[in-house]
């Protein structure tokens, strides 16, 4: 049986609980007590309770409520272990974790944060290259985790659904070369040699950069956030517990794909600009279409279109190696997918211009 005693002393109500406190309601008497006498301390006495329930708790939490209220101090004796976890419990404030302020770095610690980020993102991009290259060239030699399905859904993606933008836009690439080149040839009077400007424009550089600018916006993205979205759903984490090489599964087979098609893209991309050139030079400058294809046969070196051919190649590489690190490196997010997708495009197009100065560089003092 429950019980519950209370007196008041002067300024002091001692209350003392007994029994068993179990689904009892708010003894209104004790808090009109409270509110009729200027009450400065209560004190609470658990000695003889047994058992109880939420029932004490929430009398146990009135009584606090209404000592901050009206400023007076409450004071227990025995009392049991979980009423006084839950009442400090109950009766803290949530405090907002305190956030320490951000330390300011000069600028020599910033400086040296980003030699260290870039000396390390160089050194796991050198060897992902180098890996994936060592790869590349051994499975020709060799068995590999690469599946053929996976290699032909790769080359129909890199070549025939890329094959009508690759055309469109050689085409208008061809045809405003020779808008540019007409400007200054009719000053002399020899707009025929647009020609042959388009020719060795296309067939030496051009067709490879617009080739390689396209497929890094189109096919070397599409790697990345693939890739990217398997690194989320922590596919490529299943495929490691598998004991899958991830390079040999999920690289190669674009790497391989992208290095044979851009060539052969490269070589149309070529045609296309040509003719795009022969648009603007037949029925905007009325040139005989016998006198400019003469020219276009005449500017036609193989040594050109071999040129062409190598940057095209080592465009593939550089490609679907960016597509592909930053696709295995994405983060766990949907953002990170994102920025991978990014990464790859910039950098790939970043790379291809680094690589076309270099290759440039490498021809034009070898004399080719």
């Amino acid at each position: 049986m429950s019980k519950i005693e209370f007196n008041i002393t002067g300024n002091v109500l001692d209350i003392c609980f007994s029994g068993d406190w179990q689904k009892q309601n708010l003894p209104e008497d004790l808090f009109d007590a409270l509110n009729n006498n200027a009450i400065k301390k209560v004190n609470i006495d658990f000695s003889d309770l047994k058992l109880w329930d939420s029932s004490l708790l929430t009398l146990l939490i009135c009584l606090y409520d209404l000592a901050q209220k009206n400023a007076f101090e409450i004071k227990s004796s025995k009392t049991p272990a979980g009423i006084a976890e839950l009442i400090k419990l109950a009766t803290s404030s949530a405090k907002a974790p305190v956030v320490p302020l951000p330390i300011k770095e000069d600028f020599l610690s910033r400086l040296g944060d980003f030699a260290i980020c870039i000396y390390k993102s160089f050194i796991s991009g050198t060897h992902f290259v180098f890996d994936n290259l060592n790869i590349f060239f051994a499975s020709f030699f060799k068995r590999t985790a690469m599946r053929g399905v996976d290699f032909l859904f790769a080359l129909q993606d890199c070549g025939p659904k890329a094959l009508p933008i690759v055309l469109l836009i050689s085409f208008m690439v061809g045809l405003i070369l020779a808008f540019v080149g007409a400007i200054q040839l009719q000053m002399f009077g020899a707009e025929v040699y647009v020609a042959s400007l388009v020719t060795i424009a296309m067939t030496r550089i051009m067709g490879a950069i617009m080739v390689g600018i396209i497929m890094s916006g189109r096919t070397g993205a599409s790697f990345a956030a693939t890739i990217g979205t398997m690194q989320v759903n922590e596919e490529i984490d299943a495929l490691k517990t598998m004991g899958i090489n991830v390079n040999e599964f999920l690289v190669l087979p674009r790497l391989k794909a992208l290095v044979i098609t851009i060539p052969l893209l490269t070589m149309l991309a070529d045609f296309s600009g040509i003719a795009g050139g022969a648009a603007v030079g037949i029925f905007a400058l009325n040139i005989p279409y016998s006198e400019f294809f003469k020219h276009t046969y005449n500017a036609w070196f193989l040594k050109h279109f071999l040129v062409g051919l190598f940057h095209a190649f080592v465009f593939g590489f550089i490609i679907s190696l960016s597509g592909c690190y930053f696709g295995v490196n994405c983060g766990r997010d949907a953002d990170s997918v994102g920025k991978s997708t990014t990464s790859a495009v910039v950098y790939s197009i970043v790379w291809m211009i680094i690589a076309t100065g270099i290759i440039t560089f490498c021809f034009q003092r070898i004399g080719i």
